[in-house]
């Protein structure tokens, strides 16, 4: 339906042209023009060099270990008490904050962005676009997030109470089990799907989507493996873990479960809805 074709309805209703346009404007954007803003996204991300999403991909590697600094800070500076996790989980969401308001390359959020595009127009060239996105952009997240780690770790540039309480706050990690660990990361991937998705309808309010969909994350237990990976590199550089109990403890499930819950479960989803409409 045309805009003229719009106001006509609008009018015969007793509606003036101007308000029909004034309701356009204060309408939500429909399920497949949210669908179309990230499939586009998508395209622009795969179509981008490879060392742009590799210095992108670790600079929200390194933004993102803000989000354990943050909870550390809160988890020292509160006192003990049942409420008391519910504010520190909220420390969680400043280094979300920082990667997807400066746009960096963060590989839980490609798992929806970059799937669609090979959704709509399935081709094996298309495929290949979206694990080498996924590879670089995983890889270099990681890498940032290490060298946060042993920054943290072995520079002064941070007092000994508050390392502490980055051990500490990652301390729940040791205590999963792999099903555990993979099911709490297909939340997290459905959760982070969930915020890319509801970015292009929210205005002005991004930064609360961002905040609430992350704070859920958190307080909820749900493993990212980006951001989980900071705590996990911190329990590793201060003994507490093996390399191959991290990697297969830790790494692998969370990843599974990140790509179920963001692709196979919301991705396919989000798709499936409008199919029929594109």
């Amino acid at each position: 339906m045309t805009k003229s074709k719009r106001a006509e309805k609008g009018q015969a209703a007793g509606v003036t042209a101007r308000e029909v346009h004034e309701v356009e404007d204060l309408s939500s954007p429909r399920t497949p023009v949210i669908y179309e803003v990230v499939r586009r996204l998508g395209e622009e991300e795969m179509d981008r060099p490879a060392v742009s999403l590799w210095w992108s991909g670790i600079a929200a590697g390194l933004s993102i270990s803000f989000s354990l600094l943050a909870q550390a800070i809160l988890h020292t500076k509160l006192p003990e008490a049942s409420w008391s996790p519910i504010i520190e989980s909220f420390g969680y969401c400043a280094g979300f904050l920082m990667v997807v308001m400066a746009r960096q390359q963060l590989f839980t959020e490609s798992t929806i962005t970059v799937v669609l595009p090979v959704l709509a127009d399935f081709r094996w060239v298309k495929v290949w676009q979206m694990a080498r996105l996924w590879a670089i952009v995983l890889a270099a997240n990681l890498v940032g997030t290490f060298v946060a780690a042993a920054f943290c770790t072995f520079t002064p540039v941070l007092t000994a109470e508050i390392v502490e309480g980055m051990l500490k706050v990652s301390a729940p990690l040791l205590e999963l089990t792999w099903s555990e660990t993979l099911f709490r990361g297909i939340g997290a991937g459905f959760l982070m799907a969930g915020m890319v998705w509801l970015i292009p309808g929210a205005d002005s309010a991004q930064f609360q989507i961002i905040t609430l969909m992350t704070w859920l994350i958190q307080v909820g237990g749900f493993s990212h493996i980006v951001a989980g990976s900071m705590e996990a590199y911190m329990l590793l550089l201060a003994g507490q873990w093996s390399v191959l109990t991290m990697l297969g403890g830790f790494f692998v499930p969370v990843l599974i479960g990140n790509v179920i819950g963001g692709t196979v479960l919301f991705a396919l989803i989000s798709y499936a809805q409008v199919m029929k409409e594109i």
